[in-house]
């Protein structure tokens, strides 16, 4: 016979969190993780990325230290070190997570998992029901079906982070956000880095002038490949070759290691929602505002559901699910502003809102300013002759639309612009009622939206 119970969570990243946002207590519950507690940004993304990129920005520190008359010297990189600091610190984390859950009464199940039946999942061996479920299974890189690949040893994105050795040559196919983090890492620890993209910049869906500015900064610390497609991997060796299709010419590329970052899909068709009555597009768990699937009882929401696929974006569905959860009477609704986000490389890069062109190609009106680094005192002190801010206003309702950011701290410096947009403050607002320390580098924000205000009718 089946186990039943009041809800079942599949997947133990941000499915986890759920029970520290909802008073679940009184009801029988099981959480089920085929992998680690934790998901993709504890054990294989955010997290160790981010412990990667500060480690390989100390040593672009170190490197770039003449600039500011201070004789230094990198004499080398610790790969051993360096991957231990890392793991030995996370690695104990999800068994912790998952005995804390058990120790409270809460059902864990380590299996895959399949949807047979109308809220009937079989995991492992066993069946079990729930009166609600909550979908979080996330999502997993995409593996292309390209010849000669499975004939070769590959990275990608959830393997890399995990090796005790740095490649000598890195060759990258994708030109997003793992090939921007991860290049830029490999790179200022001493790994030569070719990128490979399909698009005429890297970063394609960011601003178009952040992203020529980008891709210009990053033909600095690697070899860029673009308007390439790539036809066939072989093995060479010791390594592996990658050859590319540019206008009718064959580009290859020798490396010793090869890191596939096209991109990652949801797991909807792992789990075969589709037997629950829960609609999917090609995988992606489809979902109402308060992240209700097309079927009633069963909720779903990060990686699974969002075309934005970051963790801060699911933190806060999460929120929303725990409290629709137990307040079905009183739904929340998720918010209908742009979801911000970061890219980690050299330079940060970050952004909330629509770009210029997706502006223009809605025929949106708008305004729009730039202010560079090199106009603030901070920026003087940085010798940075290159960073920029574009805000994006409307002229109707002189609120910030968006914003795009290039440059040392994108990812702190686009915060004030973040909470102007979600609390409603005018552009006039952010320019003029608050007061801005003098000089830290958030007066590049101050003086953008000065400018910003003045272009209003």
């Amino acid at each position: 016979m089946a186990e039943h119970f009041d809800l079942v969570v599949v997947g133990a990243g941000s499915g986890n969190l759920l029970f520290g946002h909802a008073d679940l207590s009184d009801w029988r519950v099981a959480i089920v993780e085929r992998d680690r507690f934790g998901g993709t940004c504890l054990n294989r993304g955010c997290i160790p990325s981010k412990m990667l990129v500060h480690t390989a920005d100390v040593a672009d520190t170190v490197r770039e230290a003449e600039r500011f008359g201070v004789h230094a010297r990198l004499d080398g990189v610790d790969w051993p070190a360096v991957h231990d600091r890392i793991w030995n610190r996370l690695d104990p984390l999800p068994g912790s997570a998952s005995h804390y859950r058990q120790g409270r009464g809460i059902a864990v199940y380590h299996e895959d998992a399949r949807f047979v039946g109308d809220k009937t999942l079989e995991v492992g061996g066993e069946t079990i029901t729930g009166e609600r479920f909550v979908l979080a299974a996330g999502a997993r890189t995409i593996i292309p079906d390209l010849p000669g690949l499975a004939d070769v040893d590959y990275e990608t994105s959830d393997t890399i982070m995990r090796r005790p050795t740095a490649p000598a040559h890195l060759v990258i196919l994708g030109g997003g956000f793992v090939a921007a983090e991860l290049g830029h890492v490999y790179s200022a620890l001493g790994t030569e880095v070719t990128i490979c993209a399909r698009g005429d910049r890297l970063l394609p869906r960011e601003d178009t002038d952040v992203a020529y500015a980008f891709t210009n900064k990053a033909r600095e610390w690697a070899t860029v490949e673009l308007d390439t497609i790539a036809e066939r991997v072989e093995r060479t060796g010791d390594g592996v070759r990658l050859t590319l299709a540019r206008h009718g010419e064959r580009v290859t590329v020798d490396g010793d290691c090869l890191l596939v970052a096209i991109g990652r899909t949801p797991n909807g068709d792992v789990l075969d929602v589709a037997r629950t009555g829960v609609k999917t597009d090609h995988g992606r768990v489809l979902v109402d505002d308060t992240f209700c699937t097309s079927e009633p009882g069963i909720w779903a929401f990060g990686d699974l559901t969002s075309r934005y696929q970051l963790k801060h974006c699911a933190n806060q569905e999460g929120r929303i699910v725990a409290h629709n959860l137990r307040h079905p009477e009183d739904l929340q609704h998720a918010s209908t502003v742009p979801v911000p986000h970061a890219v980690f490389s050299n330079p940060q890069i970050a952004a909330i809102g629509p770009t210029e062109a997706e502006l223009r190609d809605a025929g949106r009106p708008y305004v729009a300013t730039q202010r560079r680094y090199s106009g603030v005192a901070y920026g003087w002190a940085l010798e940075d002759t290159s960073s920029f801010l574009k805000v994006l206003g409307d002229p109707e309702t002189r609120c910030l639309i968006g914003a795009h950011l290039i440059g040392p701290q994108a990812s702190m410096l686009i915060q004030p612009l973040v909470q102007a947009m979600y609390l409603g403050n005018t552009v006039e607002e952010v320019a003029h009622n608050v007061v801005y320390i003098h000089p830290a580098l958030t007066e590049v924000v101050e003086n953008a939206c000065i400018d910003l205000a003045k272009l209003f009718p």
